[in-house]
């Protein structure tokens, strides 16, 4: 039976390491890419997603072991999903927050596309992306939401919002530090009342909007940006430029980096085809590598 005794957070970090060793042992042996994703610090996460209870948790990993055996998150390549990038409605930006953590920008205003399944495989990339890209000592990433252009004619379907809520939250446990929504309009709160029930409570704390003419809600912005970084857009002062055909060199080369992870020399090959380099062009300098996507 798993304890229930811990089943909040655990300030102590003795108790947390004895936390983890017992979802180690109730998962069981592991092995391929199941082994390489269970890092100590991703039971951890999956462990502070349920609070600290084992039992919950261990169910939790579970099923994000069978979704990345059948959804495959660290297969995809950017020339699978480029397409849907085309507008720069998604994409990582060139700064991070006071953190250090990387920032993912999203704009729905440029919605380019109509297939559900294309565009929650482009955002699960970036995400995988934004993992790969993480520094030393960083295990989350930060979303700024630019509602510029919004309207209900460009916004995904209930059910597309509520499948990328749920990769989110029941997949990359606690790997969004914050999303700051920006100057959403008025239209936006009937499409909020919907979504919000698909949150769970951890995920809906992270969710802030933020109004140009409410100064609380702008200076927590700015508690987590610096605003020479921060795009206009944002009530910032720097400037935010997308260049499809420079993300894409560098998703790209992400793209090696992400193969050489994983182990998938074959796949390695085929993407260096498909964005017109040979192997050794793409290889030609040793690029760090980060911890696995976990």
């Amino acid at each position: 039976m798993f304890r229930k005794k811990h089943a909040h957070n655990c300030q102590d970090s003795d108790t947390r390491d004895e936390m983890v060793k017992e979802l180690e042992t109730a998962i069981g042996p592991l092995s391929g890419r199941s082994l390489q994703y269970c890092s100590r610090a991703c039971l951890a996460r999956y462990l502070e997603a349920r609070n600290w209870n084992v039992g919950k948790a261990k169910k939790m990993l579970e099923e994000s072991l069978k979704w990345r055996s059948s959804f495959k998150p660290e297969e995809i390549r950017w020339h699978e999903v480029a397409n849907e990038g085309e507008t720069g409605k998604v994409f990582r930006a060139n700064f991070h927050d006071r953190s250090g953590r990387p920032v993912l920008i999203l704009r729905p205003g440029k919605q380019n596309t109509t297939s559900a399944e294309n565009q929650i495989r482009h955002l699960v990339y970036l995400i995988e992306n934004a993992i790969l890209n993480l520094p030393n000592g960083v295990e989350q990433m930060s979303w700024l939401i630019d509602f510029t252009g919004w309207s209900l004619n460009t916004n995904v379907p209930i059910r597309t919002a509520r499948e990328c809520a749920n990769a989110l939250q029941n997949h990359y446990p606690e790997r969004l530090s914050i999303a700051f929504l920006y100057s959403p309009p008025r239209i936006f709160e009937a499409f909020w009342k919907i979504v919000k029930y698909f949150l769970d409570a951890k995920t809906f704390q992270k969710i802030k909007f933020v109004y140009p003419n409410k100064k609380d809600s702008v200076e927590l912005m700015r508690s987590f940006f610096d605003v020479d970084n921060l795009p206009a857009e944002f009530g910032g002062h720097a400037k935010m430029q997308y260049d499809h055909e420079e993300f894409s060199r560098m998703m790209a080369q992400d793209d090696v980096k992400t193969a050489s992870l994983w182990g998938f020399d074959d796949k390695l090959n085929h993407l260096c085809n498909a964005n017109g380099h040979s192997g050794a062009e793409m290889v030609a300098e040793p690029i760090p590598l980060a911890p696995p996507a976990s």
